[in-house]
């Protein structure tokens, strides 16, 4: 099925930012903004909480601090693209395997070239789970000191990868921070036992999820996003093609759920922090930011700084002060948007400091 109306490059911007719910339409918990969201990228944990401010009026780092390590209402795990996030827990049996299972191989040959035979590659991940039955959570470190014990090698990056594996194969996942570094426990003592999807459902929910949270797109957006093979995109959306509307764009088709309501908020001014969804969510950079600006945001090492964005339009960058954020503009900022600039720097330093969020 598809829609008549052609959606500009500003229309198309508007409407992905309500998808993201950058517009804050309503206060959201935690793991209602993970789980909307399908996972939220967590290399940096306090650059993912303010991924979550931008989305929420009614956070503080507390509260999604608690919703980790306490309730256990979203978890940080690898995920999408084989990098950290956080993602709900009552979606981990499904969207790890799946979203990991691309990347195994190349676990398999890191650790080769670590010198880790393919026979203690096996043993290390069962070796794993039951140290973390019966001790954890553990640190890495003590991961490794109790593998060495046992004969496997962990020197170098091998203890990452083995680590990565236990985790991609839902033997282990994070669980609470030890002294400021990130413990690992057994994944159903942590989470309760979580049921996987046959691959099929896997794919399908996927692609649901994605669009609620990323439409209009593409399939190539939804691997680019995910990390799954562009194969299995186009499955997962033949998989929910009744479920779906074709939008035209002035880039070509793209896709909606069918009975989505298409918001197109005007004027939505977010400071949004390093590896923001908004910027990893599809394939285009250019309708975020030019070839030129984006080599600004994007300077190397896989590295995205903190973005300003208006109207789905990254306009600069920012860093934290000691007193406020400094804002780089790529161009001469519009005088019209001090306002908003400075009450969202407000409210970074707010919550920074333990505060609940409050502009809109």
């Amino acid at each position: 099925m598809a829609d008549a109306d052609v959606l500009t490059d500003e229309r198309l911007r508007r409407r992905r930012v309500a998808a993201q719910l950058l517009h804050r339409p309503r206060h959201s918990s935690p793991s209602a903004l993970v789980r909307h969201l399908a996972g939220v990228q967590a290399q940096v944990l306090s650059a993912a909480a303010l991924a979550l401010r931008a989305r929420s009026e009614a956070l503080t780092p507390a509260r999604v601090d608690r919703a980790r390590t306490r309730d256990r209402s979203i978890v940080l795990c690898w995920a999408m693209r084989g990098t950290l996030h956080l993602v709900a827990a009552e979606d981990h049996g499904w969207l790890v395997p799946l979203t990991t299972e691309p990347r195994i191989t190349n676990a398999h040959r890191r650790l080769r070239q670590e010198g880790v035979p393919a026979g203690d590659v096996e043993r290390a991940v069962r070796l794993i789970g039951s140290e973390l039955d019966r001790d954890g959570p553990l640190l890495r470190a003590e991961l490794a000191e109790r593998l060495e014990r046992r004969g496997i090698r962990t020197k170098g990056q091998a203890i990452a990868h083995l680590v990565w594996l236990a985790c991609a194969r839902g033997v282990a996942c994070h669980g609470p921070d030890r002294d400021d570094q990130p413990a690992f426990v057994r994944t159903g003592d942590w989470l309760g036992r979580t049921k996987p999807n046959p691959p099929e459902d896997a794919l399908a929910e996927l692609a649901v999820r994605y669009l609620r949270a990323h439409a209009p797109a593409t399939p190539a957006d939804l691997a680019a996003w995910s990390g799954i093979r562009a194969g299995d995109a186009k499955r997962a959306w033949r998989a929910i093609d009744r479920r779906l509307v074709e939008r035209a764009t002035d880039r070509g088709p793209m896709w909606s759920l069918r009975g989505t309501r298409a918001a197109e908020p005007e004027g939505v001014v977010r400071l949004l922090p390093a590896f923001d969804e908004f910027l990893l969510g599809w394939t285009q950079r250019d309708l975020i930011a030019s070839a030129t600006d984006w080599q600004r945001i994007n300077r190397g090492g896989g590295w995205l700084h903190p973005v300003v964005l208006h109207d789905g339009r990254a306009l600069g960058t920012w860093a934290r002060g000691r007193d406020e954020v400094r804002v780089r503009g790529f161009h001469r900022l519009p005088p019209d948007l001090g306002p908003a600039i400075a009450g969202e720097s407000k409210e970074i330093a707010a919550f920074r400091a333990g505060g609940r969020t409050g502009g809109r």
